[in-house]
């Protein structure tokens, strides 16, 4: 029988990757994300996938950011039985990540019945936090390099991705076919983490689009985030910077230590990482050494550099303190969380500050502030937007065109087909152009939900 993969999630859009590989009756998930950003994606997490949860034999995570990892919980809860396997980091980090998530939803849901803000009698969160805590025992850890079987005669190699901490590209090998999946990839000059690994030889490929259609700056993180604190310190403001908690929190943190070590910021300029996720995963770079870039007096300042938030009350706080400061705070697209909070507070005053530190997806409040619109939607009210707004462009964590096709440009040998996801549209198509024309290889983006061989 022929090896195929149906596209769930992640194909002509930069959110929900799931890819479905199925051959002999067996099934195995490359990745069980959520969608987010426009209405009509997030709506796709309440339809029911194509093939029931207990049908799926295995989950074999790239990593652990909830646009991969984000369903498992619904997965499990709906009656998948198997075995999730990841990278000991990614593994971490899903047990900081998915229980946040749970909370996250159950606390949207209670405000939105409080203030009458769904249409919903009552509002129900997808999943809670101990549908996300009965999910993690399934999760097992697999080292780098080393090849397992997911499912019998179904071998699976993970190799570094870069990009976050535990970060994989899959080789599948079933029934005598190669297939590659990128994962997000990483910058090869990122500052805090590995550079990608060499990717090795594939029929078929998966690569990764979220950057395909543009460059990144010559200017490094430092450079461009410096002037912009140093405006903010000058004139007493506050700024809110919606972070993801997992790799962009963490490389901020290290650009302000930088920054303030060499006195280009004041030293005073209190921040704030006010993310419980965000800390729990600062602090997880203390135990992976190996798996980053960082030295121990740099993970000693990174992590020192920020008063850490945790409580509830402690968040609530900050809003009676006055500027200067810089509040760090999860969602990075603004899409939930507690930094809804702080933009409602502080988006009005023009002596603030809002830095956008990486890619908003269409449809997040991220990128319609991005766009410089003068208002923004956030708990059901239209929150004037006087704010300075800077769209950090240096602060990616996602290879930008030339290097994804500078990866796939040193595999061994040319595989048979490329398949371009995890991207929007435009971006996806233009990648694919560019691995027609610079490459000459077939590559296609293929639609949610479809199917095509390996």
């Amino acid at each position: 029988m022929s090896v195929n993969i149906t596209f769930l999630g992640g194909a002509s859009t930069v959110t929900g990757s799931k890819y479905l590989v199925r051959h002999d009756g067996h099934s195995l998930l490359i990745d069980c994300g959520l969608f987010q950003g426009y209405k009509q994606l997030r709506l796709r997490n309440w339809t029911p996938l194509p093939i029931a949860p207990d049908a799926v034999d295995a989950v074999v995570l790239t990593h652990a950011h909830l646009d991969h990892s984000g369903y498992l919980p619904l997965l499990v809860k709906e009656g998948f039985s198997g075995t999730i396997y990841a990278s000991p980091g990614t593994q971490a980090l899903c047990k900081i990540l998915l229980p946040d998530s749970g909370h996250i939803q159950e606390e949207d849901a209670a405000f939105a019945n409080r203030h009458g803000l769904s249409k919903h009698a009552p509002a129900l969160p997808l999943y809670n936090r101990q549908d996300a805590l009965d999910c993690l025992p399934r999760i097992k850890s697999v080292h780098m390099g080393t090849t397992f079987q997911p499912i019998h005669g179904w071998r699976v190699t993970l190799s570094g991705a870069g990009h976050i901490l535990g970060a994989s590209s899959v080789l599948l090998e079933v029934a005598g076919k190669r297939i590659l999946f990128s994962g997000d990839l990483g910058r090869p000059d990122d500052s805090i983490m590995f550079p990608p690994e060499r990717p090795p030889a594939a029929d078929t490929v998966l690569i990764e689009s979220t950057y395909g259609d543009r460059q990144h700056p010559v200017e490094n993180l430092v450079a461009e985030l410096g002037p912009a604190l140093h405006r903010l310190a000058a004139r007493g403001g506050v700024a809110v910077v919606p972070v993801f908690a997992v790799g962009r929190a963490q490389a901020i943190l290290h650009a302000i230590a930088q920054l303030k070590a060499s006195d280009q910021i004041p030293r005073a300029l209190p921040i704030f990482l006010d993310s419980p996720m965000a800390v729990h995963t600062t602090h997880l770079f203390e135990g992976h050494r190996g798996e980053h870039r960082l030295d121990t007096r740099e993970t000693h300042a990174m992590t020192q550099c920020a008063t850490m938030i945790n409580s509830t009350d402690e968040s609530k706080a900050l809003a009676s303190r006055h500027g200067p400061m810089v509040i760090l705070s999860a969602s990075g697209m603004a899409t939930g969380g507690r930094v809804l909070h702080h933009l409602e507070h502080r988006a009005g005053n023009h002596r603030n500050m809002i830095i956008l530190t990486g890619y908003q997806a269409p449809g997040t409040r991220g990128a319609t502030l991005a766009s410089g619109a003068k208002s923004v939607r956030i708990h059901g009210r239209d929150v004037e937007v006087n704010a300075e707004i800077v769209q950090l462009q240096s602060a990616s964590a996602h290879a930008d065109a030339s290097q994804l096709l500078q990866w796939l440009r040193s595999m061994p040998a040319r595989p048979d087909q490329i398949y371009v996801v995890h991207g929007d549209m435009s971006a996806s198509d233009v990648l694919r152009a560019r691995i027609e024309h610079d490459l000459g290889w077939r590559a296609l983006v293929p639609e949610h939900g479809s199917t095509w061989p390996c």
